[in-house]
């Protein structure tokens, strides 16, 4: 899709990724990429026009504001670190009211030491996961250049959000994509409640992806997956939020799951850009953690030694990786939907959130996911498997040395339990057939943590007899 509206700023521009072009647009030009050369797009800042606080400490003052829309907002309240939109064109419907918890329970699980260990809950947002906070940013984004339809490929979540950002609104209407059998139907019935023109096509994820951008190239419709570099405008703001909610304080790590690497991309964006406006003193390390199954960016990374390369990364092994994906016709295969992607759209700019952040690449199996899922939710915070790969990713590099038990880690659960619930039912059931058929094709063999129901007789003692044999 590419169009053009005149939007007065003088701060934010967008600008390739590629250091080879750097060429520049205006915040009014709408595009999934460089139309000079193909790269992603940045959404770039003149700081020195912009109102930059001396402090973040100063962001403390819109909490007596938070009966106005934009200071309630979780992404919003920081709207002058992300200052590309006039505020008569947000568009928030109270996103970001999620709470970052110290878990000592998890904490022993992960194996540091107690008050240690952070979970950044985003399944508390309005449509359930963290994909509200850049939805708030690319709906924006949306409004301003006068959009009237907006499109994305899902396994669930961004559907969820941009179904409900387009039914919230009344402002456009939403057109999903989603490949046939891998969307979970806690995400789908969502989307499907809100109204959404649902487009299921043969394939998978990555199908979906290629379709969805040429439907809205040809028919000029918003696209808003993370390509999209308003989206992930937003989702800088979880990380501010969480150095908020530690009083401001760097922890060392952040371990976030990896899918379409949007997050992680963000991420590092966001640490950068507050250590070169002074407002913090370091950046804290990244760990972006794969499924077994969807696990490209690890193989890249780990295995071929793909690195960022200042801007300039070894092309050919990305294309000699996807050719071998072709020609074995492989596709992403886990109990995590939500990161169940070969092709990261963001693989560029997580490559150099990775270099910003000194960060590390893990992947772990389905049985580790639900193992530190059924741990995450016996410590009181329901997950969906694909969140709970920054838990078992964080347990795998504090195995291996890499994370100290002193060190503060915050790990960011991206959804809500009720997004997935077939999985967790699975786990914990006593039904060995239903087990089987749906986790044991994909490799997990035990419930290491289940908390399975009890089966007795219709009868008073035996059930008081249940309850006294399990107290």
């Amino acid at each position: 899709m590419a169009t053009s509206v005149d939007i007065i700023t003088d701060q934010a521009f967008q600008q390739c990724l590629s250091p080879d072009c750097s060429a520049t647009f205006d915040v009014g030009d709408v595009y999934t990429a460089c139309p000079k050369c193909g790269s992603l797009l940045d959404v770039a800042y003149d700081w020195e026009r912009s109102d930059v606080p001396d402090s973040l400490r100063w962001f403390e003052s819109k909490w007596s504001r938070r009966n106005e829309p934009l200071c309630r907002s979780g992404v919003w309240r920081f709207s002058e670190l992300l200052p590309f939109a006039p505020p008569e064109k947000i568009v928030t419907i109270g996103e970001g009211q999620t709470p970052l918890i110290a878990t000592d329970g998890v904490a022993k699980y992960v194996g540091t030491n107690p008050g240690t260990l952070f979970l950044e809950y985003e399944g508390m947002n309005p449509s359930g996961s963290f994909k509200d906070n850049g939805m708030t940013a690319a709906f924006t984004h949306a409004h301003m250049i006068g959009a009237k339809r907006a499109a994305c490929a899902s396994t669930g979540n961004t559907s969820a959000s941009l179904a409900l950002y387009c039914c919230s609104s009344k402002l456009m209407q939403a057109v999903i994509f989603i490949g046939s059998g891998k969307i979970s139907y806690g995400k789908l019935s969502q989307a499907l409640d809100y109204g959404a023109l649902t487009i299921q096509i043969a394939g998978d994820f990555d199908d979906a992806m290629l379709r969805v951008q040429q439907v809205s190239k040809e028919l000029g419709i918003y696209l808003v997956n993370s390509v999209n570099p308003f989206r992930l405008e937003g989702q800088k703001t979880i990380m501010f939020r969480v150095l908020e909610s530690l009083d401001w304080q760097i922890p060392d790590w952040i371990v976030v799951p990896g899918g379409n690497l949007g997050n992680s991309s963000a991420f590092g964006k966001a640490f950068h850009e507050l250590h070169a406006l002074g407002l913090i003193d370091r950046i804290p390390r990244l760990a972006v953690i794969n499924a077994a199954g969807a696990n490209t960016l690890n193989s890249l990374y780990n295995d071929n030694g793909l690195r960022w390369n200042g801007g300039r990364p070894d092309q050919a092994i990305i294309n000699k990786y996807y050719a071998g994906l072709d020609a074995a016709s492989s596709k992403a295969d886990t109990i995590a939907s939500a990161i169940e992607i070969n092709r990261p759209v963001n693989l560029m700019k997580c490559l150099r959130a990775l270099d910003w952040c000194d960060g590390v690449v893990r992947e772990v199996t389905d049985q580790q996911m639900l193992d530190a899922k059924a741990q995450v939710g016996a410590n009181g915070f329901g997950c969906e498997p694909a969140s709970a790969a920054s838990v078992a990713g964080a347990k795998l590099l504090r195995e291996q040395g890499v994370i100290a038990p002193s060190d503060r880690v915050v790990c960011i659960l991206t959804g809500h339990q009720l997004k997935d619930p077939t999985a967790t039912i699975a786990y914990h059931t006593t039904d060995q057939e239903e087990f089987n058929r749906v986790l044991g094709k994909r490799g997990v063999s035990r419930a290491a943590f289940a908390n399975r129901a009890v089966k007795v007789e219709n009868d008073l003692d035996e059930i008081v007899r249940a309850i006294q044999l399990n107290s």
